[in-house]
């Protein structure tokens, strides 16, 4: 049987460096070696994002080639084959569909028994759950730092400066009548969009001048503006 390989690495860095790219077809390889399997095509997706399943080109042709060949598809992990329970739980169903296998090194998962099917499964939802708790750590860090007027990046929001110690918010007063004026239009009703293009129109300056404004930096204007006042 073939062994079609798939692996992934999330950030250009990774993938110019290929270390991590590296590790993964090795594994693969050493996998197939032990399992005496002489063809292994591998297809990878260096720095794109797992979050998307139908904008990973080497992943889809990973799936077809593994369903056309009943071949078995191996992962260094599950991590990077899926961030979610559906899309990884889906990838299973549409290899099982056709014959196919699929193996996660790190998980020591082979959906070829009944038992392997069991722990993949359960071992998706553990992954899911993990990522969730990660997001919701890190919304609520961010939160509480917002609220405290700290340093959430190395750009002070608009409206604001960094204090004299790097890391505290002070109001830019000239800039907080640009929010209020904002505030304001949006609540006469204005999109962000034409706000933004009034704005450009009056040559309002933004925080670091020469660009034209955004509705997305309107939207996060305001939105800091009603929370900050908060």
């Amino acid at each position: 049987m073939v062994v079609i390989g798939y692996i992934r690495v999330s950030t250009e860095g990774q993938a110019e460096e290929g270390v991590s790219l590296d590790t993964q077809r090795e594994k693969i390889e050493a996998w197939a070696k032990l399992h005496d399997e002489p063809e292994v095509v591998i297809y990878q997706d260096a720095g794109i994002s797992g979050a998307s399943m139908d904008q990973r080109p080497g992943l889809q042709d990973a799936l077809r080639e593994a369903c056309k060949r009943r071949a078995a598809l191996v992962v260094y992990s599950l991590s990077r084959l899926a961030r979610s329970t559906r899309d990884t739980l889906s990838i299973s169903d549409r290899l099982a569909k056709s014959g196919a296998e699929l193996v996660s090194l790190s998980e020591r998962i082979d959906t070829t028994s009944a038992s392997g099917k069991m722990v993949f499964r359960l071992l998706a939802v553990l992954a899911e759950f993990e990522r969730d708790q990660i997001s919701e750590r890190t919304r609520a860090a961010m939160a509480h730092l917002r609220k405290s007027q700290r340093r959430i990046s190395r750009f002070a929001p608009y409206g604001w400066d960094f204090d004299a110690d790097g890391e505290a918010l002070v109001p830019n007063l000239n800039e907080q009548l640009v929010v209020a004026r904002m505030t304001d239009l949006r609540a006469e009703g204005l999109t962000f969009q034409a706000i933004a293009d009034r704005l450009t129109e009056e040559a309002v300056p933004t925080k670091h001048g020469g660009r034209p404004w955004t509705a997305k930096v309107v939207w996060t204007t305001v939105r800091r503006g009603i929370t900050a006042a908060a």
